[in-house]
């Protein structure tokens, strides 16, 4: 009886564990009922040998039943999961629909680091992918394409809310597209490069060098902003000055004014109307009515720049992608296409120089007066600006953040407007997020239907955070703002990606991370 009991029991226990459909069950008492066994009445009368057998063949059965079943509705489960991972990207990641608490924090931590990047014109990548990879849980595998998408939103809108804005000391647009075209080449070509060295070094050494670098970074963003602030605060003093004094400024300028004017009335015929300075304003005019309007032209330049290096990493692949061509990593053909890259945006980068360097002389025999901020594009300049722009894009590269982060405080070095520089940055993330989700369409790693509503998020969130930093800045006229924009998202990122390195550094194969690898290794 108590072996009757124990058996009876085991089976409950399996069919509550496994559950397994009715039918299993009946079936057990069907062929327990074709061996002939008694009623239970008569059952408990049956000799301890018969009560055994009777027992263990119920057992067993049972047992191999459920099993049958088990397997059975885990391999359906399995051909379904594979069928719908193959709709999704190739991964096994559970559908957006319903969300889950995980993806609900990841969402709203997405959304407020979405706000706070926008201001600065910083995609945010440094905060979008350790949120993804720690709460929302990504592999980095399909959470680096979702971050791209992510940002391909916000920089859109972006765009849209930049282009109309005007340059807060001329009369032209914020966006400066000369400063795009001699940073975004080499900075690309950087990229490629730092990209082999991150393959290469081992992860605990790109840990280490990665958080020293963008707490570098911060720091030094966030004391720039500090000394904007203060400057803006000693104007906003004097503005407020007695009246008197402003009168006593007020009286100085109008003499100021009318030593001038006698100054001119006394120049004879001839040096007040010397050809040459006509020549000279009709050229500046010239120059002033051009730059009124988007130099289309310059754009068209960047997108055929951007198409090209697209093309050709396409064709050649890489390590985690397929060539379309058949192109191995390693091969002759690859580092051919790789060389054609760097010869590209030098190409580029080359006539883009030549160009400006003509537009400087023409600008210092009529001239033109520079507003605060620009940058005076002669020899020295567009070679040290350059050369700063491809080793920030290598830097970027080798540590695997968007150049964004990188490019938005080397603007504000270069002495770039607050303005200017979140708007030319904004723009210029543009181009490489579209580039890279390109890349992750085509080589199907991107999840569509995280990637449809984190695009939507990054558009209106991105919106958010414009419309609530312009209001800020027209509120307490201070563009110091900005820069502590790109300061927090600096600081941010060096703090999640230092967390998830470390997390992933001691959380994997051996707990020491990757001790350095071939360029060619496929990405896990």
């Amino acid at each position: 009886m108590e072996q009757l009991l124990r058996a009876t029991i085991l089976t409950i226990i399996v069919l509550t564990k496994s559950r397994v459909d009715a039918e299993d069950v009946l079936r057990v008492g069907d062929e327990i009922d074709h061996r002939n066994v008694p009623p239970m009445g008569k059952f408990l009368n049956l000799s301890h040998d018969q009560i055994e057998g009777v027992t263990w063949y119920a057992n067993d059965r049972t047992q191999g039943l459920l099993t049958e079943a088990h397997v059975g509705k885990a391999e359906s489960f399995q051909s379904e999961e594979a069928s719908a991972g193959s709709q999704r990207g190739g991964t096994q990641h559970h559908p957006f629909w319903p969300l889950q608490r995980n993806d609900e924090i990841g969402l709203f931590l997405t959304a407020v680091g979405l706000m706070i990047a926008a201001g600065g014109g910083i995609g945010g990548g440094g905060i979008l992918v350790p949120i993804f990879i720690l709460v929302m849980g990504f592999s980095p595998k399909y959470a680096i394409p979702l971050s791209n998408v992510t940002i391909l939103g916000g920089s859109i809108m972006n765009m849209v809310m930049n282009v109309p804005k005007r340059h807060p000391s001329a009369d032209r647009p914020l966006v400066d597209w000369d400063l795009i075209l001699i940073m975004e080449p080499l900075t690309i070509g950087g990229a490629l490069a730092g990209s082999f060295l991150n393959k290469i070094l081992p992860e605990w050494l790109l840990v280490i060098c990665l958080v020293l670098l963008l707490t570098y970074t911060a720091q030094s963003t966030l004391k720039k902003g500090l000394r904007v602030y203060q400057i803006e605060s000693q104007a906003m003093a004097q503005a407020s000055r007695p009246q008197s004094k402003q009168l006593k400024d007020l009286a100085a300028a109008e003499k100021n004014y009318e030593d001038d004017e006698e100054k001119t009335l006394l120049l004879s015929p001839d040096e007040y109307e010397n050809p040459q300075d006509n020549i000279a304003k009709a050229d500046l005019q010239a120059i002033l009515d051009e730059e009124r309007g988007t130099p289309w032209v310059k754009v068209r330049l960047l997108i055929f720049c951007f198409l090209v290096v697209l093309v050709l990493n396409i064709f050649k692949g890489g390590g985690s992608f397929s060539s379309p061509l058949g192109v191995e990593c390693g091969s002759f053909a690859f580092w051919f296409l790789t060389s054609m890259v760097f010869a590209w945006v030098v190409c580029i980068s080359l006539y883009v120089r030549a160009d400006l360097i003509k537009m400087y002389y023409l600008k210092a025999k009529i001239g033109y007066k520079y507003a605060k901020g620009d940058i005076e594009w002669n020899e020295w300049a567009t070679i040290k600006y350059p050369c700063v722009c491809f080793f920030a894009g290598f830097f970027a590269g080798m540590f695997g953040v968007g150049g964004g982060i990188v490019k938005g405080p080397l603007m504000l070095e270069m002495g770039v407007d607050p303005q200017v520089a979140a708007a030319s940055s904004a723009c210029m993330i543009l181009f490489t997020s579209f580039t890279a989700t390109t890349s992750f369409y085509i080589f199907d790693l991107l999840i569509y239907d995280y990637a449809v509503w984190l695009f939507i998020i990054g558009f209106l969130f991105t919106s958010v955070g414009q419309y609530g930093l312009s209001y800020l800045m027209k509120r307490y006229n201070r563009n110091s703002y900005i820069i502590f924009s790109i300061g927090a998202v600096v600081g941010l990122s060096a703090l999640l990606m230092g967390l998830q390195s470390i997390i992933s550094l001691f959380s994997g194969p051996g707990s020491g991370g990757k001790a350095g690898g071939a360029i060619c290794d496929a990405a896990e």
